[in-house]
């Protein structure tokens, strides 16, 4: 598996994987992604040897107009941080340690004090609480986001 920054032919492969782990994270149009390309500080994707896309990250920095109840909340309570608007890993790669990787990746180029992101608590996704824990995330907040449809935990990592 090779990290590498997102293309925008990259685009239809990336929204795919999106779309296959609903609720977990929003639906996005490909004229969504192709902003995020624009205003992400890192959108890689993992590569697979013969050229498949097996999962992407997509991190902000401050500063961005990104309307987000989760990175407003990072963004009123922080001045550097980079968040995690989403990680996807294809559901057949899950449990080989690429999230661990892009989380590395992230940590080794990231300028920022922190890490931040946010992990349903509803619907639930107690796999991503654990992970998230075990890698030095810690909560400082939840709140409910879509008018009451979810409710996440917002997270933090602060880094060395």
């Amino acid at each position: 598996m090779n990290i590498r920054p997102a293309r925008h032919s990259d685009l239809p492969a990336i929204r795919e994987l999106n779309e296959a782990v609903l609720p977990h994270v929003n639906s996005i149009s490909i004229a969504d992604f192709e902003y995020f390309l624009k205003i992400s500080s890192y959108f890689v994707v993992a590569e697979e040897a013969g050229g498949t896309i097996s999962g992407f990250l997509i991190v902000l920095g401050p500063g961005q107009k990104y309307d987000s109840e989760n990175y407003r909340y990072f963004s009123e309570h922080y001045s550097s941080f980079d968040y995690v608007d989403r990680i996807v890993i294809q559901e057949d790669h899950r449990g080989r340690g690429y999230g661990s990787e892009f989380y590395h990746y992230l940590s080794e180029h990231s300028s920022e004090e922190r890490i931040t992101c946010e992990v349903n608590l509803k619907p639930a996704n107690p796999r991503s609480i654990e992970f998230h824990q075990k890698i030095g995330f810690r909560e400082v907040g939840q709140q409910f986001s879509e008018g009451g449809k979810k409710r996440v935990s917002l997270m933090v990592k602060e880094l060395d």
